[in-house]
Parts: C-alpha cells; sequence; structure tokens
C-alpha cells in the first residue's frame, strides 16, 4: 500500500479559536490514525545538517523552510490512494483548526 508523509501546520490561536466539539473530533480521529498504523508525532526544534562534499559537518538550530503558520507536526501513514490520505489528512488537529496539512507521495526506495 502507498506511504505518505502528512505535515501539519498550524498555531496555538487557531487551535484556540476552534470550537471544542471539532478540536475533539479531530482529537478522535488522531486515536483512529494511530490506532490503523500512522505514525504521528509533534515537532521539537530542526537542526539543519550539511555535509557539502563529504567535507565537513556544519549545524544550525533551527527550520531551512518558511511558512506562514509553523509546523506543528508529522505523520507517517499508509493509503490506497492519494485521494484517501487527503480525505483522512483533512480531519486531523491542523486542518479543521485554522491551520494546513500537506500530503506528500512517499516513494520508498531499497
Amino acid at each position: 500500500m502507498p506511504t505518505f508523509i502528512v505535515i501539519g501546520y498550524g498555531d496555538r490561536n487557531g487551535y484556540d479559536k476552534t470550537t471544542p466539539s471539532v478540536k475533539d473530533m479531530a482529537h478522535k480521529h488522531d486515536t483512529y490514525l494511530r490506532d490503523s498504523g500512522a505514525v504521528m508525532g509533534v515537532v521539537g526544534t530542526p537542526i539543519q545538517v550539511r555535509n557539502h562534499d563529504a567535507a565537513q559537518v556544519v549545524t544550525t538550530e533551527g527550520p531551512f523552510q518558511q511558512s506562514e503558520l509553523p509546523v506543528a507536526g508529522f505523520t507517517v501513514l499508509e493509503a490506497a490512494t492519494i485521494d484517501e490520505a487527503v480525505r483522512l489528512a483533512s480531519k486531523t488537529p491542523c486542518a479543521v483548526a485554522q491551520g494546513v496539512v500537506e500530503v506528500w507521495p512517499l516513494q520508498l526506495t531499497a
């Protein structure tokens, strides 16, 4: 079955504006996804890693990519199609609580 990476973007302000019943529904959906085998987590502070020409490892704290909303978490899930993955991602807290999610098809390599 195809694998997808779901990246959730959102902030506390948008989350707090969302109706409690909608947030409860989204958290129950997250539980469903985890119980179905999805790997899910909240982000910490990233570390950028560079090793150009394999000459020297250089690290920098903080995200490389910039967006209007901060990255809030990641999910790795399996779904039969991209449409199914989008449907599953559309019910997560970031999607319903004034944030956004991206669904990335992942091509596994051997």
